[in-house]
């Protein structure tokens, strides 16, 4: 069946699944916490006859569909997966949409919620049409959003018990032309990880008796500053890293003249290789231990990786390319944009079974605004839904005839 036709047809649907991304999004749920969604997604596949299989990794769902047609001895593939992702993040939403948050603090601020319909989308097609050779295991994952459901879901035997010969991924690019897709082969996206570094000392009063407090304030200030070394005088000018400072918090406003006893300070860190990362977690340690002994305090050091780095293969990238062009043209596919240090844990995944990520744009205002991903004002495009859906299909149709 031609992609017009594809399209055309899941284009019928669009009303149908933009209710459902509207639903998810008014309803966000935090990673492996996903249990209405998860009910949600569960059922409507069950509604279009596909076989489903709940709780995988605390959460996760997948859907079976096997194709109508002999897998012969021609055949290139026998089985792939498709995974979407369905947590949402802790942040406030201020999108003022009809169908905001109805959980305060969580919002479905990076998409997932578009990620999932969009698989539903292709679920309920291929439900319909199954002239494949083959099976299409659809994967939704919980926890994507640093909570581990990528492992999760690897540790429950996700690909024992889905046999999958290569694998595939996809999100939306805010700044993207809405429909345009961007791939890279090989290193796309960073490794990443959070980091916490408590500075422990006396405290003090500081206005009558400084002098005889150890101040985790100045241990604090000489890390932060510090840490800018590691990227620049420990790690190759021609490797890729970051670590950034995202929260300080210690002592309070409303006792101002009181030296804090400790100092809480958070963050994050990328890389793209086992080499990189094994220098940031060795002089993050460092550094933090010496300037806390150089102020008379004591440091305690958390550094968590919560993401490996994604490496296309070479292979399914060919597939995800001829996929997105089959579909909007070569013109409107980007084949080898540059490295994000954005992390993605379907990277996990990857590591274990063959696959490519893509990334579909979501579009950006007349005035040529958008706002990003992970910020109270960003909003999946709906307008999106039915190309995400038959990206997905001429996947299989590319794999599996």
């Amino acid at each position: 069946m031609s992609l017009e036709t594809v399209i055309a047809e899941i284009s019928q649907d669009h009303a149908e699944l933009t209710a459902i991304r509207q639903d998810i999004h008014a309803h966000p749920e935090m990673g492996l916490e996903e249990v209405r969604t998860a009910a949600l997604v569960a059922a409507k596949l069950r509604e279009w006859g596909i076989e489903v299989t709940e709780g995988v990794g605390v959460t996760g769902v997948v859907g079976v569909i096997r194709g109508t047609r002999p897998v012969g001895a021609s055949n290139r593939k026998t089985a792939i997966g498709l995974r979407a992702d369905m947590d949402a993040l802790a942040i406030p939403e201020q999108t003022g949409v009809e169908y905001a948050s109805k959980n305060p603090g969580v919002m479905h601020a990076c998409g997932h919620d578009g990620h999932t319909t969009m698989l539903l989308g292709a679920a309920k097609y291929l439900s319909r049409n199954r002239d494949f050779a083959g099976t299409v295991n659809l994967i939704f994952q919980p926890a994507e959003e640093g909570r581990g459901g990528a492992i999760a879901m690897l540790k429950d035997g996700l690909f024992e018990r889905f046999p999958c010969d290569a694998i595939y991924g996809l999100h939306n690019m805010p700044g993207y032309e809405a429909g345009k897709f961007a791939i890279r082969k090989g290193a796309f996206m960073a490794g990443g990880g959070r980091w916490q570094v408590n500075f422990h000392g006396t405290g003090g009063h500081g206005g009558a008796t400084p002098h005889k407090a150890t101040d985790v304030t100045i241990a604090a200030a000489q890390y932060i500053m510090a840490l800018q070394t590691v990227v620049s005088r420990n790690i190759s000018p021609l490797e890729t890293a970051v670590i950034s400072v995202g929260s300080i918090h210690g002592g309070s406003n409303q006792s101002s003249n009181v030296m804090p006893a400790e100092i809480e300070i958070t963050g994050t860190m990328r890389h793209f290789n086992k080499e990189t990362k094994e220098i940031i977690d060795r002089r993050m340690r460092e550094l933090a231990h010496a300037m806390a002994a150089a102020n008379g305090c004591t440091a305690e050091v958390d550094l968590g990786w919560f993401a490996t780095p994604l490496h296309n293969k070479d292979e399914q990238t060919d597939t995800a390319i001829a996929a997105a062009t089959a579909l909007v043209g070569s013109g409107n596919v980007m084949p080898n944009i540059t490295p994000t240090t954005g992390g993605e844990d379907f990277a996990y995944m990857m590591e274990q079974r063959p696959g490519a990520f893509i990334f579909l744009g979501n579009g950006v205002n007349p005035d040529g605004s958008m706002h990003q991903v992970h910020t109270p004002q960003y909003n999946f495009n709906d307008a999106i839904i039915p190309t995400g859906a038959a990206y997905w299909v001429s996947v299989v149709q590319q794999e599996l005839g």
